[in-house]
C-alpha cells in the first residue's frame, strides 16, 4: 500500500499543474512522459506513433485491459499530450493507457474522414500487436475528447474509412470515454460544412446499433459547440437499441472543461466505470471534488 501510495501521490500533484486545451489543440505545459512511443502507421514521409503508458511492473506476455486516446482540435490541430495526464493516472492503476497520434489539417492537410481513418488504423494496430504489448485484445476502450471523441465514438460505429493497409482485425473497442464528444455531424450537427458530402456515415450519431460498445459521456452545460440536447438524444438512442449509455453533465461548465476545472471529477467517474465493466480493479485513487448532475445514475455502477 505505501508502495502504490508513493507511486500516486506525485501523479496527484502533477495533476494539479495546468494542462488545457481549445478546440485547436492549443496547449500549456505538462511533466508527464509515456514509458514508449511506437509507430504504428506510415503514410507516405508521415510516421504516426502511439505515446504508451504501462503499469508499474507491467511484461510484454501480460493480458492488460488498454484505453487508447483521441486528442481533441476539430480535426484541425491538437497533439497526443492532451490526455497524457488521464494516461499516467490509467496506467498506476493498472491500464496500460495508449496516446494516439492522427493526422490533422494544420500538419498533413488532411480532411476529418482522414482522421478517422488513422484513429481505426491505431486500434487495429494495437489490437493486432497485443501480445507483444501486454494487452488483452478482448478489453481494449477508446476514449478522447471534442474531435477526438468523434475519433474514438467513430472506431466504435463506422462501417466506412478503413485504410486498405490494415490488420484485417475488428476496430471496435469494448468501451467508449467520451469528453465533450463530437458525435453529431447531421445537417444541425458540428462540423456538418466539412464532412456534407459523407456525413451519414462519418456520424456517430447516425450510425449506432446494438453491437456499438457501452458509453461514458461527460459534458458541460454551457457547451457552445456540444449542445446538451446532443448529448441527451445520443443517450437516448444508445439505450434504444439497449446498450449502457451513462451521461455526466457539469453544471455552468463550457468546452473542454474535463482537462481542468472538472479534471479529477471526471478522471474519477472515468475510472468507476471502468471498473464497472472490469477494465479496473478496486476503487478510484483520485477523489472528486464535487459530484456532477448525473443521468440515468442507477445503471452507473450497473455490469
Amino acid at each position: 500500500m505505501q508502495f502504490l501510495e508513493a507511486r500516486i501521490l506525485p501523479l496527484l500533484l502533477a495533476f494539479t499543474l495546468p494542462f488545457c486545451h481549445d478546440m485547436r489543440g492549443k496547449e500549456t505545459d505538462t511533466t508527464l512522459n509515456p514509458t514508449r512511443v511506437i509507430p504504428y502507421k506510415q503514410i507516405g514521409e508521415t510516421t504516426l506513433s502511439v505515446h504508451v503508458f504501462n503499469p508499474p511492473g507491467h511484461l510484454p506476455g501480460n493480458s492488460t485491459p488498454a484505453i487508447i486516446f483521441f486528442f481533441g482540435g476539430g480535426w484541425v490541430g491538437g497533439t497526443p499530450r492532451q490526455f497524457f495526464p488521464q494516461s499516467a493516472y490509467l496506467a498506476s492503476r493498472g491500464m496500460v493507457a495508449i496516446c494516439a497520434e492522427y493526422r490533422t489539417k494544420s500538419q498533413h492537410q488532411t480532411t476529418p474522414d482522414q482522421c478517422v481513418e488513422d484513429g481505426k488504423s491505431a486500434m487495429r494496430w494495437v489490437r493486432h500487436r497485443a501480445p507483444q504489448l501486454g494487452i488483452n485484445p478482448h478489453m481494449i476502450a477508446a476514449g478522447g475528447g471534442s474531435a477526438g471523441g468523434h475519433v474514438a465514438a467513430s472506431t466504435g460505429t463506422l462501417k466506412a474509412f478503413n485504410a486498405p493497409t490494415d490488420p484485417d482485425l475488428s476496430c471496435v473497442p469494448q468501451a467508449l470515454v467520451l469528453f465533450n464528444p463530437v458525435y453529431d455531424n447531421g445537417p444541425r450537427g458540428y462540423g456538418h460544412e466539412r464532412v456534407k458530402d459523407y456525413w451519414k456515415s462519418f456520424s456517430p450519431m447516425h450510425n449506432l446499433s446494438a453491437s456499438t460498445p457501452p458509453a461514458i459521456v461527460f459534458m458541460g452545460t454551457q457547451d457552445k459547440l456540444i449542445p446538451v440536447e446532443t448529448a441527451k438524444l445520443f443517450q437516448a438512442r444508445m439505450q434504444q437499441h439497449g446498450i449502457r449509455s451513462d451521461l455526466h453533465l457539469y453544471q455552468g461548465q463550457g468546452h473542454g472543461f474535463f482537462n481542468t476545472a472538472r479534471f479529477h471529477e471526471t478522471l474519477h467517474a472515468a475510472d468507476r466505470f471502468l471498473v464497472s465493466l472490469g477494465f479496473l480493479d478496486g476503487s478510484p485513487s483520485i477523489a472528486p471534488t464535487t459530484e456532477p448532475s448525473v443521468l440515468n445514475a442507477e445503471s452507473d455502477d450497473s455490469p
